[in-house]
């Protein structure tokens, strides 16, 4: 099903991405987390059943003589980080979806190159769904049926509903928000996160006709989540709403950088992994 979402060049260009944090070096730069994880390291730890997707090197091959089954060598290691990817499932989004999904497989396959733990949390009003810290294939499994399920309605979840559900979040965790922030709620459930002590980044979903306004004539504009609407001379409010489009993303830049979360924007006319790059190159 990954290979569903993810077209094979940004499949191949994940390759030089690595998971990573500031945190492990105070801010200055990028580092990796410390925290023990099952891996193919170097110390012995345990055997597990093979699972698809595993590498055959990974086999041992003198207990698969004796017992006629495939098992696989783990060890302990240097875990870089946990991740957990949250994604804004809020009306607005239905048109974001595609990417939506398809970015949070990206972070899923990232994970599972270095070895770490993965979880997902979907966010709407129509309810929150929840995929618990795993790792391997089969964890990548269980977060792409979660978004194959994933239907877009309503807004975003009031933040008294929420409270739990970050407190599952560890302190040394990685937070990965996919959303278009536009809902205030979503700004603040982050900034909360942040001040908590969590390590978040925040990628803003833009659709091209968000940023250049290419609408001519009479147009009426809905509100996917809270139903209003507007009708209006597309071409006599282009310049009115262009400047106040690039006035609340510079905003939003400025509250989510005092709050300490790192945001990038991703039009969706560009390259997949260009906000995976940004992150983690």
């Amino acid at each position: 099903m990954a290979d569903d979402l993810i077209p094979a060049d940004v499949r191949a260009r994940l390759k030089g991405l690595v998971l990573v944090s500031r945190r492990a070096i105070g801010g200055h730069g990028l580092g990796l987390h410390s925290s023990r994880s099952r891996g193919a390291g170097l110390e012995f730890a345990q055997y597990r059943a093979y699972e698809r997707g595993d590498e055959l090197r990974q086999v041992d091959w003198k207990l698969y003589a004796r017992s006629d089954k495939f098992f696989v060598r783990e060890a302990e290691r240097e875990s870089p980080l946990a991740l957990w990817i949250v994604v804004d499932g809020s009306a607005s989004m239905a048109q974001r979806l595609g990417a939506t999904k398809a970015l949070a497989a990206c972070l899923a396959e990232l994970a599972i190159a270095g070895g770490d733990r993965f979880a997902l949390i979907g966010l709407s009003e129509a309810g929150l769904a929840l995929v618990p810290p795993g790792t391997g294939a089969r964890q990548r499994d269980r977060l792409l049926l979660a978004l194959h399920t994933l239907s877009p309605a309503g807004g975003f979840p009031a933040e008294s509903t929420l409270a739990p559900l970050w407190e599952r979040i560890g302190q040394r965790d990685l937070v990965v928000v996919i959303s278009d922030w536009f809902d205030p709620a979503v700004t603040a459930s982050a900034s909360k996160l942040a001040a908590a002590g969590r390590e978040v980044l925040g990628i803003q979903l833009l659709t091209t006709e968000e940023r250049d306004f290419p609408f001519d004539g009479g147009h009426r504009f809905r509100d996917p989540e809270t139903g209003e609407e507007l009708i209006a001379d597309a071409p006599a409010m282009r310049a009115d709403y262009l400047a106040r489009f690039g006035a609340a993303r510079a905003a939003l830049r400025a509250e989510l950088e005092n709050a300490g979360v790192t945001h990038v924007e991703h039009v969706l006319d560009r390259p997949l992994d260009a906000p995976l790059r940004a992150l983690f190159r």
